[in-house]
């Protein structure tokens, strides 16, 4: 191909939104002629070279709008040093099914367990199958609900938190809330029940949730449209982080001597 057809055939690639491609295209080419390949194969190469860069760019897009405090995928995570953790389910949640069907999951246990690192894991995982996802601590999020209503912004706040497949609350039981930050946050958990996932880290049991919401009527409600259809992990071991610690201090000092 001449030099100038070449040009032109990357600038029609742009035009169609084949960036990849046309980025790509210079070095297929002259891999093409070294090796010999056929079209078909030429243009097979081209096409997945594409494919895989739309699939990076749309999992950098799906990352960057969960928000993620801190980048910790699965394989960050030490299985071995939770024995007690449900292996089957926890890697069940590494898939589709729970988002499709959703089923919300709540993780309960000390702090220090593991929780939030468990919890941005998998919704890493769910990144990678391309569901919206949104990381945000209860805390967080009700403080923005408040701001919004002040603002009038609030039923579109409540909506855009209802569109994300997965809605990660992370640290429930922490802070507790005024009586109108535990109705906002009803509100959007109740606009979102059967529609899109929920996923909660908390340091308490469903007996003391009303610590946090005051009222037992609806924490009862809430309670109640959560465990619908849940997974509940139960994380009892003692603090996993200082297990962590330990054993990179155990590992450093096998480096000194």
């Amino acid at each position: 191909m001449k030099a100038g057809a070449l040009m032109e055939l990357q600038e029609n690639l742009k035009t169609l939104n084949l960036s990849a491609m046309a980025r790509n295209m210079e070095g297929f080419v002259r891999q093409a002629r070294e090796t010999g390949i056929g079209y078909d194969e030429f243009i097979f190469n081209l096409t997945v070279s594409e494919l895989q860069a739309r699939s990076e760019s749309r999992l950098n897009r799906r990352i960057r709008e969960a928000k993620f405090p801190l980048i910790k995928p699965l394989e960050t995570f030490d299985l071995a040093a939770v024995p007690e953790l449900d292996l089957r389910l926890f890697r069940e949640l590494t898939g589709e099914s729970y988002i499709k069907e959703h089923r919300n999951v709540i993780f309960l246990g000390k702090s220090g367990a593991g929780k939030t690192h468990m919890a941005t894991a998998l919704g890493l995982e769910a990144c990678k199958n391309n569901f919206r996802t949104r990381f945000v601590t209860c805390y967080g999020l009700v403080n923005e609900l408040i701001e919004a209503r002040q603002e009038r912004t609030l039923q579109r706040l409540i909506q855009r938190y209802v569109r994300y497949d997965l809605l990660i609350l992370d640290e429930l039981g922490y802070v507790p809330f005024s009586r109108e930050g535990s109705e906002l946050l009803f509100q959007v958990l109740a606009e979102r029940h059967e529609k899109g996932s929920v996923m909660i880290t908390t340091n308490l049991g469903f007996a003391d949730w009303t610590q946090i919401f005051g009222d037992q009527v609806m924490t009862g409600a809430l309670l109640d449209r959560l465990t619908h259809r849940a997974h509940i992990i139960n994380c009892p071991w003692d603090s996993y982080r200082l297990k962590q610690s330990l054993k990179e201090k155990r590992k450093h000092a096998g480096k000194e001597k």
